[in-house]
């Protein structure tokens, strides 16, 4: 793998490390979509019973694979589609930037997929078989969201989809390897979580809003509109804050949970960031900001949740 990228450097315009390659292709400002649900709901879990850490490590490896997979699939058919060209912006283009053959990116993509699948039977041996089905789904809107004849990413569902499946149901299963259960509380929990994981999404489609236009995809920052899209993703972070100090004053979460609200100046950064922006790398800040917010975010809300554990 290495000797082809070696092979392969001088088609990039932008000499990069070999490890400089493979984490950029990984995407990691995506990661924390990943790992921040895992820690929230293993954290929730500790409400209700002790934590297994081997359940708990198991699952956080098995969805960092996951979410990595599915960006190297996103990658791959990007480049097929020709969405990816030497002058897109962002921290894809492993393919047209730094020379990596295709095959070799999709090839890694499924063996990430496979050590998900065998970490998922050790999950599976020690809680519920029933995981496998919804892994499987999970694994398959991975690949589904760029791949296949209609493209998840093409619609005005991607958001959804990456917020639900990438955030609540992360929350849930990661509770539910522990608990046995889930209950109304993890439920109520994970959504501001699921917001937060869409708003990474829609931040990366607001940003490509004019190439996506381009090229056919309908999602739904193009349906929006520029200025709209920015008001509603601004509406999903307001959402996110509101229903956390809404549970807190309810009783459903502790009063700590409102650390959330020290990550607000960062969540203004990433709206503002995209006020007044057309040109891609302009946003790039924000994108930034937007993935910042949501581990901020997932780390106060689960370190609030820890310390009501003792109170």
């Amino acid at each position: 793998m290495q000797s082809e990228l070696q092979s392969n450097q001088k088609l990039s315009k932008k000499p990069s490390s070999g490890f400089q390659v493979w984490w950029r292709l990984m995407r990691p400002h995506t990661l924390t979509a990943a790992f921040v649900p895992v820690i929230l709901g293993t954290v929730l879990a500790l409400l209700e019973t002790s934590i297994h850490i081997g359940l708990f490590l198991t699952m956080l490896l098995a969805c960092l694979l996951i979410q990595a997979a599915t960006n190297m699939i996103n990658e791959y058919f990007d480049y097929k589609r020709g969405l990816d060209t030497a002058e897109s912006v962002g921290i894809g283009g492993t393919i047209v930037r730094d020379g990596v053959k295709p095959k070799v990116i999709l090839n890694l993509a499924f063996s990430f997929f496979g050590i998900a699948t065998l970490l998922g039977v050790y999950i599976c041996m020690n809680s519920s078989w029933w995981l496998a089905l919804i892994g499987t789904i999970c694994m398959s809107v991975g690949y589904l969201y760029t791949g296949g004849p209609l493209p998840i990413s093409s619609t005005p569902f991607g958001e959804l989809a990456a917020g639900f499946f990438m955030g609540m149901i992360i929350i849930l299963i990661s509770f539910f390897i522990q608990t046995g259960t889930v209950t109304t509380t993890s439920v109520l929990i994970s959504i501001p979580i699921m917001i937060l994981v869409g708003a990474i999404n829609m931040s990366n489609n607001i940003r490509d809003l004019d190439g996506d236009k381009k090229n056919g995809r309908r999602t739904l920052p193009i349906l929006l509109g520029r200025t709209k899209a920015i008001k509603f993703f601004a509406g999903l972070l307001i959402i996110s804050y509101i229903w956390i100090i809404v549970l807190a004053f309810i009783g459903i979460a502790s009063f700590w949970t409102l650390l959330v609200l020290v990550s607000v100046p960062k969540a203004v950064k990433a709206v503002t960031g995209f006020i007044g922006k057309s040109e891609p790398i302009q946003m790039m800040p924000a994108m930034k900001a937007t993935a910042q917010t949501n581990t901020i975010f997932g780390f106060l809300l689960s370190i609030g949740i820890f310390i009501g554990y003792f109170f």
